[in-house]
């Protein structure tokens, strides 16, 4: 039988009020009505009475406290009914904190600061990763018998001879652009035979190492931490340390020696085939002869430029390697590491390798090399 609600003042306790009865929807009417009645001030609140009660009882019931002074934390209720009290509770007397409104300057400036201190740390962990691989390269040098020959040469191969059909590719067809670009601006002037000039001194200064590098940064860097995260994650790191290897003079050695060797390799490849695009376009839109072209390059075009272009490929190797080594090193463990970690290498690569390249170009041109 449903009892209908009440709550009175208690008899042996002035000012302390008894609820009573079925505090349920049911009884919505009546509970509006004890609402409206309500005292304004009341010392506590026993509930203990309270036959029946659910989340609309429980409301009202909070909102009665609240209206005398006192909260929902305050009645005594049945131990089946405290998670029910507590949730209303939670949910209609400790309302969430009105923020005001964010138009993303908080947002911006903290993804801001983050990317430096991330950026900073990470730029701390590759000079001290060059550190640990210079040291282990030096104990290599001084025991020859601990290089590894095997490693070395398969990742050369997997660098430099899997990579000559793209990097000649692309050499020879941004080439062919610069020519075409060069000769469309200087037959303006009736300079077309400069074109000579601007193709060979822009590949041998600056276009066949940096296209080289930054083709290697996003094909051999991301694959260096790709192999060494995904041994990360099944734990064969660990192994090898548990074997009393070296992980970077089995993992890290090979894969930098094999970059340096080769960088420089496919630079001239990537020159001599940059050079080759610009000849192709002046021989189908200039009208020169093939004799002509390397003729005029072969008589203005100093060997200086040739070392100074080739000159960076073995610093720009070191970075590409030891950044794909070290991302490697870094990945937690997930699946999702991997990813951000090749990501991660792919894109600093690039970036510093363009960093050093544009550095590189300011101190060459200062020191009129």
């Amino acid at each position: 039988m449903s009892e209908p609600p009440s709550i009175e003042s208690s008899e042996r306790h002035p000012g302390i009020l008894v609820a009573s009865g079925d505090w349920t929807l049911a009884n919505a009417p009546q509970l509006l009505a004890l609402l409206k009645a309500a005292p304004e001030s009341a010392r506590d609140i026993d509930g203990r009475d309270i036959t029946r009660l659910d989340s609309a009882g429980a409301l009202m019931l909070s909102r009665y406290a609240v209206k005398v002074g006192l909260g929902l934390a305050t009645v005594d209720v049945k131990p089946e009914f405290q998670p029910l009290t507590g949730t209303v509770q939670a949910i209609c007397e400790n309302p969430p904190l009105v923020r005001h409104k964010d138009y993303g300057i908080r947002q911006m400036l903290g993804r801001m600061g983050y990317a430096v201190e991330d950026y900073t740390h990470e730029t701390l962990a590759l000079v001290g990763f060059l550190g640990l691989t210079l040291k282990t390269a030096l104990g290599v040098a001084l025991r020859p018998v601990r290089f590894r020959l095997t490693p070395t040469v398969h990742h050369m191969e997997q660098v430099g001879l899997d990579a000559v059909p793209l990097v000649m590719l692309l050499s020879f067809m941004v080439g062919a652009v610069i020519a075409f670009l060069g000769a469309t601006v200087l037959r303006d002037f009736g300079a077309e035979i400069f074109v000579v000039e601007l193709v060979g001194i822009a590949f041998l200064r600056e276009f066949g190492v940096l296209l080289t590098a930054i083709l290697l940064a996003g094909r051999t860097a991301s694959a260096f931490t790709a192999q060494i995260g995904a041994m990360q994650s099944g734990e064969e790191i660990d192994a090898i340390r548990t074997l009393g290897l070296d992980p970077i003079e089995l993992l890290v050695i090979p894969r930098l020696v094999a970059l340096v060797v080769m960088l420089p390799l496919l630079t001239f490849l990537a020159m001599v085939s940059g050079i080759g695009g610009g000849m192709a376009v002046s021989v189908a839109s200039l009208g020169l002869t093939p004799e002509m072209f390397i003729t005029r390059l072969q008589e203005m075009i100093e060997v200086r430029h040739f070392w100074v272009g080739l000159s960076k490929a073995p610093l720009f190797a070191m970075v590409i390697a030891l950044i794909g080594c070290l991302e490697g090193f870094q990945v937690k463990g997930t699946a999702q590491s991997v990813g951000e970690r090749t990501t991660s290498s792919v894109v600093q690569s690039i970036s510093i390798v363009i960093l050093l390249d544009a550095f590189a170009a300011l101190f060459f041109m200062e020191m009129d090399w």
